[in-house]
């Protein structure tokens, strides 16, 4: 039998869920961000480190000095995204540059030239190691080539512009642009944080306070397409100067995340905000936040059969690959907020064998899962959130490479969350189950 390599495995599933996904893959397309975290590993898996520097070699540096041209002396595509990842003010490492060049290559339908490149350049893959490296495994480096044929098939409508945090994270902030012609002062109070300008406050009655085009918390990313990465203190007043009377574009990348919750890279940086203003709210977003105990019906149980039967919210489903183990769910949950599903009053009953999910009469199936078919069950790890999900093998009677989905619900407060995450995980922690590994 042929060996496999795990990612290369791994790789080929998330192409097909980016093709499930729909014709055009957005960012807003749940399974973006693993497949670029996978093509990232395939690039440092084996990548071997200069023994006298004091620099971490990173892909980066292998594309960047791929030949700048092609047989015919003319600049080829691979130098001129290069070219162009070089001079973007909003990347400070190699990490990001890597990431943003990446997704450069997947709008520009490119990804396999690079690689094709980068394999006819004897000096840049020695960098690899031929025991560990896909890009040197002749037996894994076609069928990995292939793949990235298919994906530079594919159609990916990305923003490049919003590039500000590839340096930490591939997750990227909800990123938005305001036009406007200002008629007085803009009114926003700002504080320089790590190269980055906050929002801290808002001048009362001002237009930016009227306007509500931006919030307390959030960051000017760029204004009128001058970044202000990395600025040093009254760079923004300076250029908004410069254009006072003239219409503003002001790129805003928000604080909270699509789900509602604080966007990860974000929260050390937003506590050092408030510390400065006690008075900033850095709560759940309004529209996303539980609602409070007035506002939620009184009645979050009912009596059915002589079973406890929870009256929850479903908010929707979604597939997650092959695997299914309880540390996808940090992941898996955004994927199905994502998707913004209208959410639905539902009845949930665990029974002993099975739950079962129906709509609030009673008389619609929503679902319906063996304890055995659930291989994990957790929390929304956000502080203030009542959201519980479990993943749960899409097709149990098959023998061979079942997925995984992952179903999401959220309960009427904090305690009832935890009450059914325990009791859904006192079942399935009885059960033994061959696909995979138990919460």
């Amino acid at each position: 039998m042929a060996p496999k390599d795990p990612l290369l495995s791994s790789l080929k599933v998330c192409v097909l869920n980016l093709q499930s996904d729909g014709e055009v893959v957005t960012d807003s397309s749940p399974h973006l961000i693993s497949c670029c975290e996978l093509l990232e590993l395939v690039l440092r898996k084996g990548l071997q480190q200069p023994v006298l520097s004091l620099v971490n070699r990173d892909y980066w540096q292998c594309f960047e000095q791929l030949p700048h041209q092609d047989a015919c002396g003319r600049l080829s595509a691979v130098s001129l995204a290069v070219e162009q990842t070089k001079v973007c003010r909003k990347l400070l490492s190699a990490q990001g540059r890597g990431r943003y060049l990446l997704r450069l290559a997947l709008s520009r339908k490119t990804l396999a030239q690079f690689f094709t490149h980068l394999l006819h350049t004897p000096r840049l893959l020695e960098w690899y190691s031929p025991a560990l490296s896909i890009l040197r495994n002749e037996e894994f480096v076609e069928p990995f080539m292939s793949l990235l044929l298919v994906l530079s098939h594919m159609e990916f409508k990305l923003d490049m512009e919003n590039c500000s945090f590839l340096d930490e994270s591939w997750f990227l902030p909800v990123c938005d642009v305001y036009e406007v012609v200002p008629c007085r002062e803009v009114g926003m109070v700002l504080r320089y944080l790590s190269g980055r300008v906050f929002v801290l406050d808002l001048i009362p009655d001002s237009q930016a306070h009227v306007d509500k085009f931006i919030s307390p918390g959030d960051i000017i990313d760029e204004i009128n397409g001058t970044s202000l990465r990395n600025s040093k203190n009254g760079q923004a007043g300076v250029v908004l100067s410069r254009q006072k009377g003239c219409p503003l574009s002001i790129r805003v990348l928000r604080w909270r995340a699509q789900d509602g919750t604080v966007y990860r890279p974000l929260v050390e940086l937003l506590r050092a905000l408030r510390m400065e203003n006690p008075c900033l709210q850095l709560g759940p977003a309004a529209s996303q936040q539980p609602p409070s105990k007035d506002q939620r019906p009184s009645v979050s149980q009912c009596l059915k059969e002589g079973r406890i039967v929870y009256i929850v919210e479903f908010l929707g489903k979604a597939n997650i690959g092959m695997f299914g183990g309880k540390e996808v769910l940090q992941h898996a949950i955004p994927q199905v907020l994502h998707k913004n599903l209208p959410s639905k009053e539902v009845l949930l009953d665990m029974k002993e064998t099975h739950l079962t999910c129906t709509d609030r009469n009673g008389t619609l199936m929503i679902f319906e899962h063996h304890y055995p078919e659930i291989s994990c069950v957790g929390r929304f790890s956000q502080p203030g959130y009542t959201i519980f999900a479990f993943c749960v093998v899409d097709c149990p009677e098959t023998q061979v490479s079942p997925g995984f989905s992952c179903v999401v619900l959220r309960a009427s407060s904090s305690r009832e969350c935890e009450d059914i995450v325990c009791r859904i995980g006192e079942k399935t922690v009885l059960e033994i189950n061959p696909h995979c590994n138990k919460f």
